[in-house]
């Protein structure tokens, strides 16, 4: 189906509206959002892109409603994990708490960016060229081989990257934040925050994403519009579902191995797809190879399948459990020994608590499951000190 100009002036509008209301309305004052407020808001936007499906079902036939989910469920996946590496970079930085929301909404209006530039380059190389096709399953292939390493550290120096380097080398750079300013007075002299640093390493890191998500979506759909709207609806609400999720991320330890099978089964689709439409002449002599097509309600099918299955399996998990509780209690001690962490003393009483009450839940579990935590005497010893400071700071 060929979707009017019209039609795609008011989607981008739409778009550009709701980018526009999540900063003016919930980003241009710095705070902590609320369980409740990122719950509402993450609902929200999850409902705003099922009714945008259903929609596109009605006017567009159930062939594009099926390939619009499947893009979308897919993409959302994909976001999730990425949450992982953002979580990574804004502790590197030590980003205080209630700025967070801002630099979350730049990574996400930055990706939509990169990948709207990548889905016109796709969209073109595939009208182009159909051997192109066996490079994005390759693509989505070699990545899911990636997921399966173990002690993956993909992102654990995103802090301390090339760009990040060098624009430490070339300009005057600050340690300290100035709220949530780019630029600062230091001694006289304008200098770059590490704020404007840590939006230079969401947005590196967010080219990176672009390059596997991209080949994934056109596995499901070649429709341009299709895959646009897909991935701008996964990434709208992203930052509520890091606040929503925060903690939590940790406690989803089989999201890499179903992104790996749901990638590995895209990848293996493109490659079927390639070979259907194939015209390269060491293949078959440049003829098609009959070979069995997988149809899009089966992809849907699949996708769903392994990430119920994955889910499920993560939060049912004692190891999952014991992960999350003491890597909770981890990030929890880190953030109340940074000063710098927030200015907000309600903030630092809400981490202590929540610091205890994961100790807590720690101390009634299985020792097999919390000992086998990497790095778990650090974190004692990281616990420890935050108790003490606690003590020093009730003694005042």
């Amino acid at each position: 189906m060929t979707v009017s100009p019209l039609v795609w002036g008011v989607t981008i509008l739409v778009i550009l509206a709701l980018l526009a209301f999540d900063y003016f309305f919930h980003i241009r004052k710095a705070h902590i959002p609320t369980l409740k407020e990122a719950a509402l808001w993450s609902s929200i936007y999850v409902g705003l892109a099922i009714v945008f499906g259903i929609v596109v079902w009605i006017f567009g036939g159930s062939q594009m409603g099926t390939e619009y989910f499947a893009g979308y469920i897919t993409e959302k996946a994909l976001s999730v994990d990425n949450l992982f590496v953002f979580l990574i970079i804004l502790a590197s930085f030590r980003v205080p708490r209630e700025d967070q929301q801002k630099v979350l909404l730049f990574g996400i209006v930055f990706s939509l960016i990169a990948r709207t530039a990548f889905i016109f380059l796709g969209a073109a190389l595939i009208n182009s060229f159909s051997w192109v096709f066996y490079i994005f399953g390759l693509i989505l292939l070699i990545t899911a081989g990636n997921l399966l390493k173990p002690e993956s550290t993909e992102g654990e120096d995103e802090a301390n990257n090339f760009i990040i380097r060098l624009a430490r080398k070339i300009f005057h750079t600050s340690d300290k934040y100035d709220g949530d300013k780019l630029f600062t007075m230091e001694n006289g002299k304008r200098v770059l925050t590490p704020m404007l640093l840590v939006m230079v390493a969401i947005g590196g890191t967010d080219i990176l994403f672009a390059l596997d998500s991209i080949p994934a979506i056109f596995g499901l759909t070649q429709n341009v519009y299709i895959v646009f709207t897909a991935t701008a609806f996964s990434l709208m609400g992203l930052r509520q579902l890091f606040f929503l999720i925060d903690g939590l991320l940790d406690r989803l330890i089989y999201l890499s191995y179903g992104l790996a099978a749901i990638l590995a089964f895209i990848g293996v689709k493109l490659v079927l797809h390639a070979l259907h439409e194939n015209t390269l002449p060491f293949i078959n002599g440049g003829e098609h190879v009959p070979v069995f097509e997988i149809t899009t309600g089966l992809s849907l099918s699949v996708i769903v399948g392994v990430l119920v299955i994955t889910v499920i399996g993560s939060l049912l998990s004692p190891a999952g459990k014991a992960m999350t509780a003491v890597n909770n209690a981890r990030r929890h001690a880190d953030a109340y020994l940074d000063l710098s962490y927030t200015a907000d003393p309600a903030e630092r009483e809400r981490v202590y608590k929540a610091l205890c009450d994961e100790e807590k839940d720690i101390m009634q579990m299985n020792l097999k499951y919390r000992d086998k935590v990497k790095d778990i005497e650090e974190i004692r010893e990281t616990v420890a000190r935050a108790h003490s400071e606690h003590e020093r700071y009730l003694s005042r």
